[in-house]
């Protein structure tokens, strides 16, 4: 999955937006205001930090050498995730995208969730 398949996939997400809040070189994503995906633009390689459930990312990252501990980001909670390396298959990068998206979104205060399951 390249970058524009990347992006277009997660603005097709419900509520998603996309933000450049640290500056222009660092793509985020948030649904309902709040961070699932980003990604740096001026990177030779492209790799994104996805949240992920702490037991299933260590899972991941001792089966995939593309999946590490999240680059800047807290390392229970993300991984960074190389996706045009060829070792991880799109189907897994679409899960693990929905994945990120859902376990944020479980965390939105009831009325947010509320307000995005109404979209």
């Amino acid at each position: 999955m390249n970058i524009e398949d990347f992006r277009s996939y997660c603005l097709g997400l419900k509520g998603v937006e996309e933000t450049l809040p640290f500056g222009p070189d660092t793509l985020v994503f948030k649904v309902m205001g709040k961070m699932f995906a980003l990604t740096g633009l001026d990177d030779d390689d492209f790799r994104v930090n996805l949240k992920c459930d702490p037991e299933w990312a260590i899972e991941l990252r001792a089966r995939y050498p593309d999946i590490i501990p999240g680059w800047h980001m807290n390392k229970k909670h993300w991984n960074t995730v190389y996706f045009e390396r060829g070792m991880i298959d799109d189907g897994l990068l679409v899960e693990l995208i929905d994945h990120s998206y859902a376990l944020v979104a479980a965390s939105l205060k009831k009325a947010d969730r509320d307000l995005l399951e109404n979209l």
